[in-house]
């Protein structure tokens, strides 16, 4: 009876430990990319919107026009929205505090910029090291069912007189499939884990200069206004 060299065929063959290997590295592809898919739509998402309320923000608009505007939709915002939300509210309250020095003003602004910037990064940085732990595992799950595989192979081998090439190529097979699931899962996750991480960063920077200018105006104003008192 010829053995059946399918992938089918070598699964259903396979022990039952190297079945479990099989069934865990598909099942971490499968997250993988729902991670994957899930994550670039975020990262584009955020990236447009940024570019979007950067133009906004440097058309001249009136700041308080626009402080409204976000707070009137204060869920729907995210990434720069936030962080300019976030600081302008913090600066007009401190601002109407009598006796405040500008230089407290402009403190309390930036730390309130600086923990809404914190959480943006939170949202874009979540499940990037479920992609890095799938990418550095899973090479070594498949070689744990490759080696636990060939090793049975190797028993049964053992316990015939006259072993052929067709008798011990299937077993061998399916060990190496293992290892194939291992790779198929690792290198779209360690490929998307670096592309994203990369985006991320340039994000993060984005944001950062955003801040920084932010901070420049609302820091001109703050003074100005303590001179016209």
């Amino acid at each position: 009876m010829e053995a059946d060299i399918s992938f089918i065929g070598l699964f259903l063959q396979a022990s039952l430990l190297v079945k479990f290997v099989m069934l865990t590295l598909l099942a971490l592809s499968v997250v993988s990319w729902a991670v994957i898919l899930q994550r670039k739509k975020l990262l584009a998402t955020a990236r447009e919107r940024s570019l979007k309320f950067e133009d906004k923000f440097w058309s001249g608009v009136d700041l308080n026009k626009l402080y409204k505007e976000l707070s009137a939709r204060q869920e729907g915002n995210t990434g720069l929205e936030n962080l300019f939300y976030s600081g302008f509210k913090e600066y007009a309250r401190l601002s109407n505090l009598s006796g405040k020095v500008p230089s407290a003003v402009m403190d309390g602004t930036y730390r309130a910029m600086r923990v809404s910037l914190s959480r943006e990064m939170e949202k874009l940085e979540t499940n990037l090291p479920l992609l890095a732990t799938i990418g550095s595992t899973s090479p070594y799950i498949g070689l744990f069912g490759t080696v636990w595989g060939i090793m049975n192979s190797f028993i049964a081998l053992g316990a015939v007189e006259n072993a052929t090439l067709a008798m011990v190529a299937p077993g061998i097979a399916e060990a190496l499939i293992a290892t194939a699931m291992g790779l198929f899962a690792a290198i779209p996750a360690v490929i998307a884990y670096n592309r994203f991480s990369t985006q991320v960063d340039k994000i993060e920077m984005t944001y950062a200069n955003f801040m920084e200018e932010f901070s420049s105006i609302l820091h001109r104003q703050a003074y100005s206004d303590k001179e016209a008192v």
